[in-house]
């Protein structure tokens, strides 16, 4: 199980950086864009890749920090 969760916040992260250039984007934006629900992003992923510092939550939306580009190798 853990290992899907972490190809899904890959998939969510690269998301961010390819298709919004990093950000930011907007929640309803992002859950469009890798057809999750708003609240899966906000409960399950978000607090995850707030922790390890990969995601930074601004008043415009959310972006991609430097350090999830090197961990993705971007």
């Amino acid at each position: 199980m853990i290992w899907k969760g972490l190809i899904k916040w890959t998939v969510d992260m690269e998301a961010i950086i390819e298709k919004f250039g990093g950000g930011p984007v907007g929640l309803n934006t992002l859950s469009a864009a890798v057809s999750e629900e708003k609240d899966t992003i906000e409960d399950v992923y978000e607090p995850y890749l707030l922790l390890k510092g990969f995601l930074q939550r601004t008043s415009r939306g959310r972006i991609a920090t430097e350090k999830a580009y090197e961990h993705l190798g971007l």
